[in-house]
């Protein structure tokens, strides 16, 4: 086993659309279709249409399932219990941890299927990487 450090790698589509999110810039891959994506996809996954165009994120979306995470993988093992929850934005789903503003976690009672929420960028308590947030409205 080594003792090197794995280099901090980008990932070129998804952190840059990070940084949107979190400069309140949010967006999503529009096709000419009208068919809603995430990047860092290049082709649309519905139509196949590579004419994709960045189109504002809506300010606000509505929580259509959500689950409560006791037992988490090791890259999110010191973020337990947290939320996880999927979220209809119009044209596309965002999946994210569900917490309020100021960065606490909510309990599973505090959370409703249709709910309000708006997008934004936290951190992993366990790794320190960051991760899409719901923060209730």
């Amino acid at each position: 086993m080594s003792n090197v450090e794995a280099p901090d790698v980008r990932d070129e589509g998804y952190d840059d659309w990070l940084d949107a999110v979190e400069a309140g810039e949010g967006f999503y891959l529009e096709c000419e279709n009208g068919h809603g994506s995430l990047p860092p996809r290049r082709v649309c996954p519905r139509c196949g249409a590579t004419d994709l165009e960045e189109t504002p994120l809506p300010d606000a979306g509505e929580i259509e399932t959500f689950t409560e995470i006791a037992v988490a993988p090791p890259s999110f093992a010191e973020d337990t219990p947290y939320v996880t929850a999927v979220a209809d934005f119009g044209p596309v789903r965002l999946t994210g941890l569900v917490r309020r503003a100021d960065g606490a976690d909510l309990d599973g009672e505090d959370v409703a299927v249709g709910m309000a929420v708006s997008a934004a960028v936290g951190e992993s308590e366990t790794t320190g990487e960051r991760a899409l947030v719901l923060e209730p409205q």
